[in-house]
């Protein structure tokens, strides 16, 4: 099997750097689309087969360094007894949201074998067709509160942040919660076979660094405890470029960094105490290979002081973006970072 994005995870030195993008099995993809065509969103997650085929249509078509399990971070919310929609026009939505003591307490606990048996099942068959290593992963708590909490998706967190202030002893109450059902679940990964594991963040964000630092941080830290001597932990804070000092205190293995600061900056930031992963803006891949090929070197470059590097962009890929420069992305990562090498 080709490690060298695991080699990256640990900071060991690669031949050269390891790439895979973010949402890499999407609607970017006609492959993918085509599968699509045949299922609704959840019931293609819940499918083994056929979250296997996906997960393997990028790397078998981009050639990338790692794969990823196709799922979606709301998986366990829905298994801990919250009704999961997904709409076309609306994104995800929860029905009944998390808003005091009685709704809290309707919640179950996550028993992945019992409730989440085609995650497992997923993984294994991928296994059986990877040469690459896989990344399992889950929604850290906040973000995962968040979706709870709103009832989906949203732009001020007024809820969230209404019940942190108002009732900061029913927030951590549900935070604890959501800290043992993501433990089982990336454990229950883990036993299935995957090589990595992400926490995605995307909400941590909205935060201040104090409120960060209180509501967030202690949950993230207690997973990474959790499971970090069995396999990398990758930690995705999004939009945390102000607070990477904070993030690492996570104590993953790498940081994954967004589009809004230069690596250089955030290698300074973060010392050489853990590898970093991105951070090329999605929308490059709407321009021209030429410079799809200069942005790669300057990232490239800017992440040399890093004590690993897994070139990534700096969030998901865009639906509309041409598979052609994804591909291009992909093959002057390889190309650029052997040369310097």
């Amino acid at each position: 099997m080709n490690n060298t994005f695991l080699m990256a995870c640990r900071g060991e030195k690669t031949d050269y750097t390891p790439v895979w993008i973010m949402r890499q099995a999407g609607r970017y993809l006609p492959e993918y689309r085509k599968v699509r065509q045949k299922v609704d969103f959840l019931t293609l997650c819940k499918t083994p087969e056929l979250a296997a085929e996906v997960t393997l249509q990028p790397v078998n078509i981009l050639k990338v360094d790692a794969a990823i399990l196709f799922s979606d971070i709301l998986i366990p919310v829905e298994a801990m007894g919250m009704k999961l929609e997904f709409s076309e026009s609306k994104g995800p939505i929860l029905y009944n949201p998390i808003r005091d003591e009685a709704s809290l307490l309707m919640l179950r606990g996550l028993n992945p074998e019992e409730d989440v048996p085609f995650v497992a099942d997923a993984i294994k068959l991928v296994r059986q067709q990877l040469d690459v290593p896989l990344i399992g992963f889950s929604g850290a708590p906040f973000t995962l509160a968040t979706y709870m909490i709103e009832g989906g998706g949203t732009k001020n967190f007024i809820n969230s942040k209404k019940m942190m202030y108002q009732n900061p002893a029913l927030f951590h109450k549900l935070m604890d919660r959501l800290t043992e059902a993501v433990i089982r679940y990336v454990q229950a990964q883990i036993d299935a076979g995957v090589d990595a594991i992400q926490i995605f963040d995307s909400w941590v964000g909205s935060l201040s660094p104090l409120d960060f630092n209180i509501y967030a941080l202690p949950y993230v830290q207690k997973i990474v405890a959790a499971v970090k001597t069995k396999l990398p932990i990758i930690y995705f804070a999004f939009n945390s470029s102000a607070m990477l000092p904070l993030v690492k205190q996570s104590g993953a293995d790498v940081i994954g960094l967004d589009w809004r600061i230069e690596a250089a900056d955030a290698v300074k930031a973060l010392g050489t105490g853990c590898s970093i992963q991105g951070n090329m803006d999605p929308c490059i891949l709407f321009g021209t290979r030429t410079l799809i090929k200069e942005l790669v070197s300057h990232v490239l470059k800017s992440c040399e002081g890093a004590r690993g590097h897994i070139f990534n962009l700096g969030h998901g890929i865009l639906p509309e973006t041409p598979v052609d420069n994804a591909v291009a992305m992909v093959e002057a990562v390889h190309e650029l970072s052997s040369k310097v090498r």
